[in-house]
């Protein structure tokens, strides 16, 4: 008998580690797509993709992460081609994902903070006039949350150079003080390491591209 419970535990511990290492593989599959990706269309897909592993594997908050991101740079892209209304939409379906994300792994993820600082602000951009003392100011709390809960994360740095270098100079921006912070954040980069592979790692090819100069 005891021969018999000693192999049914090591036959469920298998499964369990095969189970665990197959969602590993699809998710850095579907994770190295995202970061090439160049169209709105690319970034659906996967958003979709994301979507469908997170209803599978219901207590993993990354697949809901990486569903949001898509979105978020979906927005992003859009908004680059000028395509300002479709900011919300895309900036909404994001949230929704945020939620479930956060539904699994807490409040005090700094990494969920950052991308709800990305939803925010991409709302913000749909009608900066109207919506900087809502969205925008919704924005900056969350970035603030991000930075209090993991200031040495190298995303947070890229955002906030972000903001600092796109920003008008008379609202507060400078592309000096902007440029200096990719250099902060890439810096950070060097240093910073994932807590898996499968972990959020993105933007250090965005904070090299500015920091090299190709921006101007």
């Amino acid at each position: 008998m005891k021969k018999y419970l000693l192999s049914f535990a090591l036959a469920f511990m298998s499964l369990t580690a095969f189970a665990q290492t197959d969602y590993e593989k699809v998710m850095k599959e579907k994770i190295s797509k995202l970061e090439a990706c160049k169209s709105v269309d690319e970034f659906q897909i996967l958003a979709n993709d994301f979507d469908r592993i997170g209803k599978k594997e219901t207590k993993q908050w990354l697949p809901s992460y990486y569903a949001a991101f898509a979105y978020i740079q979906k927005g992003r892209t859009l908004m680059r081609d000028g395509k300002m209304s479709e900011l919300s939409t895309q900036a909404n379906a994001a949230e929704k994902y945020l939620d479930q994300a956060e539904a699994i792994a807490g409040k005090d993820n700094a990494e969920i903070h950052l991308l709800k600082k990305m939803s925010s602000s991409l709302k913000m951009m749909e009608n900066p006039a109207e919506r900087y003392m809502t969205d925008g100011m919704k924005a900056m709390e969350e970035l603030k949350k991000a930075e209090s809960l993991d200031p040495g994360n190298p995303r947070v740095a890229l955002i906030k150079a972000e903001d600092t270098y796109f920003t008008p100079e008379q609202y507060g921006g400078s592309k000096t003080k902007g440029m200096e912070q990719f250099q902060d954040a890439l810096t950070k980069f060097k240093t910073y390491a994932p807590k898996s592979a499968i972990d959020p790692n993105w933007g250090k090819a965005e904070a090299e591209y500015f920091v090299s100069g190709a921006a101007k």
